[in-house]
């Protein structure tokens, strides 16, 4: 029977739909590196100034204990950061980075609007930017929501976790075995002894 250019076209779309779904696993791993990334320069750049200067910040717009929380802010984003980063406990780290970048976002970059990048003036010393908006934090926010539903995907310590876990309930107990697994394994002799 002669194939028909129809029946190619849909064999096509149909290995295109596989090569897809194998390649959709791989998505959550870019999302991982980078988000994982951002969030730990963010804390490294806290931390390399000293968290007292990001205190003053949080002191400037009202923030009770600004000393207290610039440092958990510092330590959410490097340690979650680096949770998010090596796909470790990712819906429980998603959570006070969550925080954090909701906090960021209603303090202090909502009043400057959605764009992150503001173009104030380029000039022959250069481009000057204005204040940041809140897209990067939606982003991040999107991010997070994205791993901690739909899981932190290939070389991430939660899918190694649960790979582990998934083999330590597959493995068999010597209650599951058959009754009759000694008899078939016994040497003929022994079977027609036991009848």
């Amino acid at each position: 029977m002669p194939t028909t250019a129809a029946s190619r076209t849909s064999a096509h779309l149909v290995e295109a739909q596989v090569n897809l779904q194998l390649l959709s696993r791989w998505a959550p791993l870019p999302l991982r590196l980078i988000v994982g990334f951002g969030l730990m320069m963010h804390g490294y750049a806290k931390l390399s100034r000293g968290p007292e200067s990001f205190a003053l910040v949080l002191q400037t717009i009202g923030v009770p204990m600004p000393t207290i929380l610039a440092w958990m802010t510092t330590l959410v984003e490097l340690i979650g950061g680096f949770a998010i980063l090596v796909g470790s406990f990712v819906p429980i780290a998603s959570l006070p980075i969550a925080i954090v970048l909701l906090t960021a976002l209603f303090t202090i970059h909502l009043p400057y609007g959605f764009f992150s990048v503001k173009l104030v003036e380029v000039t022959q010393s250069g481009t000057k930017f204005g204040p940041v908006g809140y897209e990067i934090i939606l982003l991040y926010l999107a991010g997070l929501a994205a791993l901690a539903l739909g899981g932190a995907g290939p070389f991430s310590i939660d899918q190694w976790r649960s790979q582990r876990n998934a083999n330590l309930i597959e493995a068999p107990k010597h209650h599951d075995l058959p009754k009759n697994t000694f008899a078939s394994r016994a040497p003929r002799a022994v079977q027609e002894t036991s009848r």
